[in-house]
């Protein structure tokens, strides 16, 4: 107790000070006795401005060159060339309207430092200037918007008819994969259905979901359209595939959809990196709790070939879980207007900022 008494005595002993001293100053500035000094010190800050212009920046390109290959894993879809493009065309003009406005920043800091007897100009109006600001970015900015709005249409629009379709489900904390059999419709799920082994909520009312099957990896074949459909279970979670420039919201009670098409095989890729272990990779790239970062798996592109065989030798989840589905279907006819989410009810919100 007195060591704070103490500390707040010498705090008030400050503040008196400092009270003091701007009464001096300003009964100076009243008497016409104050000068101020401006001394070394602003032309110090002055030449500053243009050693951390130039240190600043080339640390910058040296950073942007060092780390390109890590901020720009290979392409291997075909919609991912023309988003890098587009990524690529946003980032030329933010670059070059960021470099124009730093560098009249901290140049126009030293070339206007404080000197005596000079006067800085001023306006308050100039229509000229007011329009080629204006106007000129509007512009640029309405021609990438309407380029990513085309962009962005036909990756989240219908898919073709011939799309390998696969549901990802986030949950807190992985991912849930399942396709559908050889009806190739993926069945009903009811959320009042799930349960520790039933952590989709098959819904065996409806027989499209008897033929389904689950898997721990996402397999898809190269050179065929990918329809991915996209669930969320509890939070907000983010589907990104970063080799394949996909990345979509998992939205809880808003189903979302990305459709792409892998072009080069994990072995090809593996190949290409000489790394034998590579693997694409589904991340949750939103920071959904504890163990968000545990919220990954494992994305194989087979050649077609191989990928027909491996999904022939799946089995479907009502065939390895045959007491399971009997309880289940039991269940199913004691509730009472159940309420289904329907897979073919979808959105496609827009991200909150691109990604490469």
């Amino acid at each position: 107790m007195t060591a704070l008494t103490i500390l707040l005595v010498l705090v008030l002993l400050l503040v008196v000070f400092g009270l003091l001293f701007r009464l001096q100053i300003l009964t100076s500035i009243f008497s016409g006795t104050f000068t101020r000094d401006i001394g070394m010190s602003n032309s110090v800050n002055a030449i500053l401005m243009l050693v951390f212009l130039v240190f600043g920046g080339a640390w910058f390109a040296y950073s942007f060159v060092e780390n390109f290959n890590k901020m720009n894993p290979p392409i291997a879809s075909i919609h991912g060339h023309q988003m890098e493009r587009m990524f690529w065309t946003t980032m030329a003009v933010i670059g070059v309207a960021f470099a124009i406005t730093q560098t009249l920043l901290f140049v126009y800091s030293y070339k206007y430092q404080h000197k005596e007897g000079r006067r800085a100009y001023f306006f308050a109006h100039n229509n000229k200037i007011e329009v080629i600001w204006t106007v000129i970015p509007a512009i640029v900015m309405a021609a990438l918007i309407f380029a990513g709005w085309k962009a962005w249409t036909r990756i989240t629009g219908p898919a073709p008819k011939n799309s390998v379709v696969v549901e990802v489900m986030g949950k807190q904390f992985n991912w849930l994969v399942r396709y559908p059999g050889r009806d190739m419709k993926l069945g009903v799920i009811n959320y009042r259905m799930i349960d520790a082994v039933n952590e989709w909520g098959f819904d065996l009312s409806d027989k499209s979901a008897l033929d389904d099957f689950t898997t721990n990896e996402i397999h898809v074949p190269k050179g065929v359209p990918v329809l991915i459909k996209i669930r969320s279970r509890d939070v907000l979670h983010a589907v990104y595939m970063p080799h394949f420039r996909v990345q979509m919201y998992a939205v809880p009670g808003m189903p979302t959809r990305f459709w792409f098409t892998p072009t080069i095989s994990t072995d090809e890729m593996r190949a290409k990196l000489g790394n034998p272990k590579f693997n694409y990779e589904l991340a949750c790239n939103q920071v959904c709790g504890g163990s968000h970062f545990a919220m990954k798996a494992t994305v194989i592109v087979d050649e077609p070939d191989d990928y027909q065989n491996w999904y022939a030798a799946q089995q479907s989840f009502s065939a390895k879980n045959p007491e399971v589905m009997a309880a289940l279907k039991q269940k199913a006819k004691t509730l009472v207007n159940p309420v289904v989410a329907q897979p073919e009810v979808e959105a496609a919100p827009m991200p909150l900022a691109a990604s490469n």
